[in-house]
């Protein structure tokens, strides 16, 4: 057991420095003392400025808001598409959970397109802005807008997953009874799914509150400022010097963030329906009724999902701004002068290998810790694996604001600092998606048959060469999916890297961020197109992997 305690001991060094450590110093200077000596006076002084409270109830009234948005969304999508026998449901289902694949600043940038007075969409309609006034995104109705329909999969996941273990024999009996499909989804199927709705609005909540690219985007130029967006600003604009009161705010973010999951914990526990195992409901037959239904689901995803995407296209299609759509202005300029330009391709190259290095590292940790965690049974790396979480559940403007705490100053015995290099940005990425690697190894592990590892034990083969010819390649494509679900995150981030970027390191969703912030709206559209297409294709690759792994590996191949 001495290998396996040292290797745990280990990991739980790696997790330390690119999570805890910095998180703990940040939580720990926004206890400290004011400049006059006054205890908590640092705490008294930040959380009664006025511009913190504007930003603190702007962010809790737009994410309540933007709850709702995602709790109604979510749930009829996931009612639909998991009730009724759908023509297209498996496509219909994809588009549902598209929101959580597309990065939120390119989410943000095509609706702002979409709304916009130059739409192609709502233009021919009589439906757009006249030129000269403002969009109506660039507002608190519309950043909540925004948030809801970004979170609506952490609603319409959770619900389907309820819907998908829903007892046909309660369906039958209420058939028997005479009830019709209205009303047994009102008497029955609801009361199973709402403890699963309610958690997943919690979750929602929690997503909203430390989302930055969709406040960034809409609430600066709107002014309407979030507790993620005074970070950047105060950051933005005074530099290190602040750090004291930005982690006061950022204390505060991870707070409200913790105060919802313990929510979400407690609804579960208190509010689960024990369910009998057997057949479960497979879903109504609606007859001719369906064709109207899929009509009015496939309308509300299009306008979601798809009108969207069309807007950015065509304004990344047309040489300027309030030019129209048509084949004599229809263009590839803005590709073109995009990937000319030498920050863009040093920001797609550092994007990658920040992504890819985050992804392949995070892998290989993953089925280290994993096969500790599940198969040795090691309480230390058990207590690791809880503990990664920490870095993926509180909010990335507050992982991003630990790492300048701790790594500004030069590093013990190196005499090197870490802020503003490609290093802090790596170390960050490797503590914020470890999850996303660790948690699919994990499941594939607790799938596995445990005999093979059992007898190398009894054969004498010790822990690295049992997880080396034994683990490693069973777990391999459970590994390599959660390291293309990192790199897929990871090279669009923008959260971190709004704040840990510098000249020479930046990143994709930074450059996306500059561009539209410097009012190259059409430079940003063509990138952001970009980077779909390479989105779209990392879906198709992963979705490859998806019949091989575990149920839940992958967001969009949910259960039900």
């Amino acid at each position: 057991m001495g290998g396996v305690q040292l290797i745990a001991a280990l990991l739980l060094i790696y997790v330390a420095a690119t999570a805890l450590w910095p998180l703990l110093r940040l939580f720990t200077l926004a206890f400290a003392p004011s400049d006059s000596g006054e205890t908590l006076g640092l705490m008294q002084d930040t959380l009664s400025s006025r511009a913190f409270r504007r930003a603190f109830w702007n962010t809790l009234w737009a994410s309540l808001g933007s709850v709702l948005i995602s709790t109604v969304l979510g749930t009829a999508l996931a009612l639909a598409t998991g009730l009724m026998r759908l023509p297209g449901q498996a496509l219909a289902s994809f588009l549902a959970l598209s929101p959580v694949l597309i990065p939120s600043q390119i989410m943000a940038l095509a609706w702002i397109e979409l709304m916009g007075s130059g739409s192609v969409i709502l233009g021919p309609l009589g439906l757009a802005p006249a030129p000269g006034q403002p969009n109506p995104l660039y507002s608190a109705a519309g950043v909540a807008w925004l948030l809801g329909i970004e979170h609506m999969p952490l609603v319409f996941i959770a619900v389907r997953a309820a819907l998908a273990g829903v007892p046909a024999d309660l369906v039958e009996a209420a058939r028997i009874a005479g009830s019709g499909p209205g009303r047994i989804t009102r008497r029955v199927i609801m009361p199973i799914a709402f403890p699963a709705m309610l958690a997943g609005a919690v979750l929602a909540f929690a997503a909203a509150i430390g989302n930055f690219g969709v406040p960034a985007l809409l609430g600066i130029p709107g002014r309407f400022t979030m507790l993620t967006t005074l970070i950047y600003q105060r950051l933005n604009g005074f530099g290190p010097s602040v750090i004291g009161n930005v982690a006061v705010m950022a204390l505060v973010l991870v707070a409200m963030a913790l105060a919802a999951l313990a929510l979400r914990q407690m609804l579960q526990r208190r509010l689960a329906v024990p369910l009998h195992a057997g057949r479960v409901f497979g879903g109504f037959v609606l007859g001719p009724r369906r064709w109207g239904i899929a009509l009015l689901v496939w309308a509300v995803l299009v306008c979601l999902s798809v009108l969207p995407i069309i807007a950015l296209t065509a304004t990344a299609l047309v040489p300027a701004l309030g030019v129209p759509l048509g084949l004599e202005t229809a263009s590839l300029s803005n590709f073109e002068r995009a990937w000319a330009s030498p920050a863009v391709r040093r920001a797609f190259a550092n994007s990658f290998a920040l992504a890819g290095a985050a992804g392949a590292l995070s892998a290989i940790v993953a089925i280290l810790l994993g096969w500790l965690a599940v198969t040795a049974r090691s309480r230390l790396a058990r207590a690791v694996s809880w503990l990664a979480d920490t870095a993926f559940v509180v909010p990335g403007t507050v992982l991003a604001v630990a790492m300048i705490l701790v790594y500004l100053r030069p590093l013990p015995l190196l005499n090197i600092s870490l802020y503003g290099s490609f290093a802090i940005l790596l170390i960050a990425y490797l503590g914020r998606f470890l999850p996303m690697a660790l948690r699919p190894v994990e499941a594939a592990i607790a799938a596995s048959d445990p005999a093979l590892d059992e007898a190398a034990r009894i054969a004498g083969a010790g822990p690295l060469r049992r997880i080396m010819r034994i683990a490693a390649p069973a777990l391999a494509p459970s590994a390599f999916a959660g390291a293309v679900l990192i790199f897929m995150t990871a090279v669009n981030e923008l959260t971190l890297s709004a704040l840990l970027w510098s000249a020479g390191n930046e990143t994709i969703g930074v450059q996306i961020f500059s561009m539209q912030y410097e009012g190259n709206s059409t430079g940003a559209a063509a990138l952001s197109v970009m980077v779909l297409l390479l989105v779209g294709g990392l879906v198709l690759l992963t979705d490859l992997l998806g019949r091989r792994l575990p149920p839940g590996a992958l967001p969009w191949r949910a259960p039900g």
